[in-house]
């Protein structure tokens, strides 16, 4: 047990460096534009298009690019699955304590398995199941708004001298 609980301190390391003001500047207007453009976009088709996670998405397109879980392919396929996953638990087994919990670890696994890990997408089937939504949810918000933020990110990202996002598609 002392063994098990001397896991817990740290490795010695330290705290990785501060961004760069111009890297905190473009996250800021990154996930402020990002956000902005998804929920009047959602005033506009009159439709959901905002999800809670997509804040935390916004911080690993504009704060983290060069991420694994930034890219395209995890961004849109992560959600996507974790939603899908949400909602067929939702509805094949309902919305219990326990069921929350398989459907949000069978999101995790699903993101591993098919190498679509986006680590903000892990909470769409909690909030699948705290919200209970019709299938549409798989569509709007979900992947609407998962492109959208995408789509932003390819602009914004590439305007800045030296960057380039995203590194890969597949």
């Amino acid at each position: 047990m002392v063994n098990f609980i001397s896991k817990w301190k740290s490795g010695g390391a330290t705290c990785p460096p501060r961004a760069t003001m111009s890297d905190i500047v473009s996250a800021w207007i990154g996930g402020a534009v990002a956000i902005a453009i998804v929920a009047y976009g959602s005033i506009l088709v009159h439709a959901p298009l905002v999800i809670g996670s997509f804040g935390a998405s916004c911080v690993l397109l504009f704060g983290f690019p060069d991420s694994p879980f930034s890219q395209p392919r995890n961004v849109i396929g992560g959600h996507f699955l974790a939603s899908m996953i949400g909602l067929l638990f939702l509805y094949f087994v309902g919305s219990e304590w326990w069921s929350m919990a398989l459907a949000a670890a069978s999101g995790i696994a699903i993101m591993q398995f098919t190498r679509t890990v986006h680590p903000p997408a892990g909470s769409n089937p909690v909030i699948v199941m705290l919200t209970v939504p019709s299938w549409q949810f798989l569509i709007t918000p979900t992947l609407v708004g998962a492109v959208l933020l995408v789509i932003v990110a390819l602009f914004l990202n590439n305007l800045r001298k030296g960057r380039s996002y995203p590194k890969y598609w597949y």
